[in-house]
């Protein structure tokens, strides 16, 4: 482990130096013990809702995939214009909107108007994925949050559940990441959940050949169970399942020994492992956990780098949103002492997505599992 963590220092040092303006120790002196502060509130927030970590996961690469990580995907106009009220976003968990509030409440009182909430989320993800029991890797801080957020670029850069390889890979490879790596980043799958809706064509009327048909490539125990845990799902769009049903509470790497049993949920996961493309490194995974940990954290390591804002591109966000304000407040108004309540207050236009659809997704998910295992 120490090995690992050496090369990974290393590899982001030489990743620093075309990064201009990030550095690991970027807050050593204007917001001193800024990454002990956001583990704590990471810690607090995923022992008292542990869907926390998956939907901070997935929230990160809702961020970083389209315009950079810049948390643009934090942005609320309280329209239809931001990423945020794209369709593919409706769905991402209000517990991971709430972690950064939280971490940015607390680093509001410490240091005001100094860390930036495209920081927070990025430290954020790193340490809950290390709390489920994945790789640590160190990260540069100093990202700059985004000035603005359209809607159009989350539905035109986010990948589908449906998507082919060929459209997997081509997407990605737009946004300069390897079949490699982007075999890694799908091992995020295995924690968290997905909506019934996003795989229903594959359990139900498969290829309009009937209601029964299933899609071949799923084992065939894991599709009756999916079929009578969703069987609902179109009068309430809110049940789903775990994306990995044998560790769902772990991060391993038993995602990529699933797709060779057909246990794939989405018709995106199955596919990595149908084509000739892709499956070597499906296979590589699923034999050796230590090897897809070790590219698991270069490649987020990688994604927390594209697209940054440094120096004017961007700005600190003291509310974990932008809005279209006539003014910036003056430096000396971020200086008053304000309580943790009145922070919030800030932070109000950040709307969490109601967290009963979370609580409903869990026990659909202790459903199946009862029905598969």
């Amino acid at each position: 482990m120490q090995i690992i963590m050496l090369l990974l220092t290393a590899f982001l040092l030489i990743s620093s130096s075309s990064a201009g303006g990030l550095s690991p120790d970027y807050y050593s002196h204007s917001c001193p013990g800024a990454e002990s502060i956001v583990a704590h509130t990471v810690s607090s927030k995923q022992k008292a809702n542990p869907t926390t970590a998956a939907g901070t996961l997935r929230l990160f690469f809702h961020d970083c995939f389209v315009t950079g990580c810049d948390a643009s995907i934090l942005i609320s106009h309280g329209s239809s214009s931001s990423e945020r009220s794209s369709d593919i976003n409706l769905s991402l968990p209000g517990d991971a909107f709430d972690l950064v509030l939280r971490a940015k409440a607390a680093l509001e009182l410490r240091c005001p108007a100094q860390v930036s909430c495209a920081d927070i989320l990025t430290l954020a993800t790193r340490d809950l994925v290390s709390i489920l029991g994945g790789p640590f890797y160190p990260v540069l801080l100093g990202r700059k949050d985004s000035l603005f957020s359209r809607a159009s670029d989350a539905d035109s850069f986010l990948p589908r559940t449906n998507m082919s390889a060929s459209q997997l890979i081509r997407l990605f490879r737009t946004r300069g990441f390897s079949l490699q790596e982007m075999v890694a980043l799908a091992g995020a799958h295995t924690v968290g959940f997905s909506h019934c809706k996003e795989f229903a064509s594959r359990i139900y009327n498969y290829e309009n050949k009937g209601w029964g048909v299933v899609d071949p490539r799923l084992d065939m125990r894991f599709a009756k169970a999916l079929q009578r845990a969703c069987a609902n799902y179109l009068k309430d769009p809110t049940l789903s399942t775990f994306n990995d049903v044998m560790t769902p509470g772990r991060f391993d790497n038993v995602y990529y020994q699933n797709l060779r049993r057909g246990l794939g949920l989405l018709a995106s996961d199955s596919v990595l492992m149908a084509d000739r493309r892709t499956r070597p490194f499906v296979l590589r995974y699923a034999s050796n956990q230590t090897l897809f940990f070790e590219d698991f954290a270069k490649v987020m390591q990688k994604l927390s780098l594209y697209g940054v804002k440094t120096g004017r591109e961007g700005e600190q966000q003291e509310h974990n949103h932008i809005s279209s304000r006539p003014r910036r407040k003056p430096r000396s108004e971020f200086k008053k002492k304000r309580t943790h309540k009145q922070l919030l207050l800030d932070c109000r236009d950040i709307k969490h997505q109601p967290r009963a659809k979370e609580k409903r997704g869990q026990r659909e998910q202790r459903r199946l599992l009862k029905f598969f295992l």
